[in-house]
């Protein structure tokens, strides 16, 4: 009997194993061929201008003694006269409002029914190690624009403060209202971005769409897929900084203890490294992303992405394992980055703690992850305190007429290039716009590469500037045709 029960199975995995084989073989393959048609002059001149505003230092911190507020706003008032100077038109007819450097650019159209918000960031992150060129230099070399910001997100607020230079220059009347976006305290959460979404809410202004930052035109975006493939942000991991704290008697370190607060830790510790304790799940916005790419994976990649009705459950259960980037898209994820005890060798702490980032998935949102962790972390008798955290954002409709909108735009100017949903695993500003916004996008278009990819907050951050003339476009695109005709009102 059992022999039978083997072999039945046996022959079911055969059968399932080739009709996923044979439905993969009769399945076209598809590439994503997409490459930045050469326009050097566009692109030079583009390049000129990202290295201009490359060149001013907008470090942000939180503002405190180490890092005044004043002291700050003078880096953005010498970047706000480089805007200014490049791009006189939006300056001379659009309408601005200064949110303690944070600026809202007000394009009046024809409506005011289907607004739009085109956004980025003015602010970068410190600088860090060692760079093969200054990291305030705006160098254009070998194809790039060197410095930090080149690529997060100075490229893409050149690219549509541009597109609005160059419309207005045609006489050209937007269908619907434009807003422009810029916060300077995105890279550390500040109230950039908050106080211009009250300055709107103010207004009365509810945007139709919103376009910031997040995905972007990803190169060889998986093992086994290569191509450049829009990736379009529908949502974010909900985050937090989490501290862990043991405590215990302390003492000298010639009589040992059991159980001290560092062992307790390090138990704690290895426990969760061994063995995530959070639930490994496909949402349907990842799983689309999956079926969406499959067609231009190798063969092997294709069979699997291709036939998620046999594959589904094996990618859940092993790849998070073995795979950080499989972590970050099926479950909860978390870090351990930060440790503290005793300022003595011989010397036990009678505190000791660690701490943690954790990105929460979907599925298993703060609440519950949260809730999951302290459970563990009482077993260790820890204490468990978040230190800072938001739950995961709102999930875009990928059937929507927003999403379908962004679809058609990156089809219309990059020709050949796969569009697929993403969710974000990083944080944006654009999580400010969802108090007033049901469609929250992100997505610059911008390629990356990975090289691009490598730079965000680390050395030597570089942007190849061919793809600037195809990022203007873009803009330029969603702009004109927002006219307002809608399917899903």
């Amino acid at each position: 009997m059992i022999l039978y029960v083997v072999a039945t199975i046996f022959a079911i995995c055969i059968l399932a194993g080739a009709a996923a084989v044979i439905h993969t073989l009769l399945t076209p393959a598809k590439h994503s061929d997409y490459k930045p048609a050469p326009d050097p002059e566009r692109a030079s001149a583009y390049a000129r201008k990202l290295s201009a505003m490359v060149r001013v230092d907008t470090t942000s911190y939180p503002f405190g003694p180490e890092h005044p507020f004043e002291e700050q706003q003078a880096r953005f008032a010498q970047y706000h006269e480089v805007l200014r100077d490049l791009f006189p038109l939006v300056h001379r007819h659009l309408e601005r409002f200064d949110a303690d450097g944070s600026l809202l650019y007000h394009w009046k159209g024809k409506s005011d029914r289907y607004p739009i918000v085109l956004m980025g960031h003015q602010d970068v992150v410190p600088v860090e190690g060692e760079w093969s060129k200054p990291p305030f230099s705006g160098q254009i070399e070998d194809g790039k624009v060197w410095g930090r910001g080149s690529v997060d997100t100075k490229c893409s607020c050149m690219a549509f403060f541009q597109a609005v230079e160059e419309l207005l220059e045609e006489g050209f009347v937007p269908p619907q209202d434009v807003w422009l976006s810029t916060s300077c305290t995105e890279e550390w959460g500040g109230p950039g971005c908050p106080a211009l979404v009250s300055e709107l809410e103010r207004r009365g202004v509810k945007p139709w769409l919103v376009c910031d930052e997040g995905g972007g035109i990803y190169t060889d975006p998986m093992f086994g897929i290569k191509g450049n493939f829009a990736m379009i942000g529908v949502s974010e991991k909900g985050r937090a900084n989490v501290r862990f704290t043991a405590r215990g008697k302390g003492g000298h370190a010639s009589t040992p203890q059991k159980g001290t607060p560092i062992a307790r830790l390090a138990g704690f510790v290895t426990e969760i490294d061994r063995h995530s304790p959070f639930k490994s799940s496909m949402d349907p916005e990842t799983r689309a992303m999956l079926e969406t790419l499959a067609p231009a994976a190798s063969f092997p990649i294709r069979t699997v992405l291709g036939n998620l009705w046999l594959f589904k459950k094996p990618i859940e259960w092993f790849t998070p394992a073995i795979n950080g980037q499989a972590a970050a898209m099926l479950e909860t994820t978390i870090t351990f980055t930060m440790a503290s005890g005793s300022n003595a060798c011989n010397v036990m702490p009678r505190e000791a703690s660690v701490g943690a980032n954790m990105r929460f998935i979907h599925h298993q949102d703060m609440e519950e992850s949260m809730a999951i962790i302290s459970r563990i972390a009482a077993k260790y008798d820890l204490e468990t305190e978040v230190l800072q955290g938001t739950p995961c954002t709102a999930t875009l409709d990928i059937e929507g007429e927003a999403y379908k909108f962004l679809e058609r735009t990156v089809e219309k100017t990059f020709p050949g290039c796969i569009s697929s949903p993403y969710v974000l695993t990083a944080a944006t500003d654009a999580t400010f716009y969802e108090r007033i916004c049901d469609n929250v996008i992100r997505f610059a278009p911008i390629v990356y590469g990975q090289e691009e990819k490598r730079g965000i907050h680390g050395v030597d951050e570089a942007l190849r500037y061919d793809c600037l003339p195809g990022a203007v476009d873009f803009f330029k695109n969603m702009i004109r045709d927002n006219h307002g005709e809608r399917t899903d009102v």
